[in-house]
């Protein structure tokens, strides 16, 4: 008899999960959205929010802490501190900010893609969590899985090669 499969567990829009050992966290067709994944590698946990904005300035309903990235970040630190993890030794990985629709906005605007990946930068920075790794930008979208026993995340794009971070 072989052991458990690693247990899966999907994160939408404006979710979060965290996890440890064996666990692989997904989120899938990440446009202009960013996934911010945090890392205890010592401790084998993780912890993924897919943030919708850059800002709780551009939403009506604030009080969901996944949403965007100055809260989502401490937000996720507690949920890993409560794992038993330990903040000191938080790493960063961050995925998506696509400019999806490049094409229709005037040029020279700043991409929500792009909003979204600095906003994610500044509160990882904010929160002196260094970022090992990041796969962001581009014109396509991605789907991730982050296995938290090792932090490895798979990148998968639609033609394009699958890419670990």
């Amino acid at each position: 008899m072989t052991g458990p499969a690693a247990k899966e567990t999907i994160v939408k829009v404006a979710e979060w999960a965290a996890a440890r050992n064996e666990g692989v966290i997904v989120t899938l067709g990440l446009g202009s959205c960013v996934a911010i994944m945090l890392h205890d590698a010592a401790h084998c946990a993780g912890a993924m929010a897919h943030i919708l904005l850059p800002s709780k300035s551009l939403a009506r309903d604030t009080t969901n802490p996944a949403k965007f990235p100055e809260t989502a970040v401490p937000f996720l630190v507690d949920r890993l501190k409560a794992l038993g993890a330990d903040p000191r030794r938080l790493v960063a990985k961050l995925a998506g900010g696509a400019s999806m629709f490049a094409q229709l906005m005037t040029p020279g605007s700043v991409q929500m893609g792009e909003r979204n990946i600095v906003a994610a930068r500044n509160a990882l920075r904010a929160a002196a969590i260094p970022i090992a790794s990041e796969a962001v930008g581009g014109d396509k979208g991605r789907s991730i899985r982050f296995h938290v026993a090792d932090g490895r995340v798979e990148i998968r794009s639609v033609g394009a090669d699958a890419v670990v971070i």
